[in-house]
């Protein structure tokens, strides 16, 4: 099966918002999704944009049975570690689950690579569930290693109203 790997990510439609809530649905936190599509616009497609992304597309021949041709996407963004210098964060990596194992996922995430290197990065960060093994065991097989099992450290996240005190001092 062949596939393009495209910037088309502006043109998402309904169905590419979809896919955020089933990869969000496949990691059983469906419930904590509040981005809308309307985010989405205003926050990738700017001057300065929050994020990056891009997507699989497949041929006619090859559509899901809705008629959809977009299977995958991998949405990205700069970052900066204060020992490497220039790196990028994949938020999401995501296959329609009928197009697992066909080389998809391997294709977007060396694009983001790509890309990556292109613009001077020593290093790309993700997170993975940890009862995730199929996606744990496809990372490792790329390469990639666990910085929580090798290096000791944890992701940490400030939010909500916590994010609201720490931001005014009131911790």
């Amino acid at each position: 099966m062949s596939w393009l790997i495209s910037f088309d990510f502006p043109m998402m439609s309904s169905k590419e918002a979809l896919s955020l809530k089933e990869l969000a649905e496949y990691e059983k936190v469906l419930d904590q999704v509040k981005v809308t599509q309307k985010d989405l616009e205003q926050d990738g497609f700017i001057k300065n944009p929050f994020f990056h992304g891009i997507v699989a597309e497949v041929p006619e021949q090859h559509r899901t049975k809705e008629g959809h041709a977009k299977v995958g996407y991998a949405l990205y963004f700069y970052t900066y570690s204060s020992w490497k210098g220039r790196a990028l964060y994949m938020e999401d990596l995501y296959v329609m689950p009928e197009f697992r194992g066909k080389g998809i996922g391997k294709a977007l995430m060396s694009k983001v690579a790509q890309l990556g290197l292109a613009a001077g990065c020593t290093q790309l960060n993700f997170a993975v569930l940890d009862w995730n093994k199929p996606s744990l065991d496809f990372y490792l097989s790329q390469g990639c290693f666990d910085v929580t099992a090798d290096m000791g450290y944890h992701c940490m996240r400030c939010e909500g109203a916590a994010l609201e005190q720490l931001a005014q001092g009131d911790t």
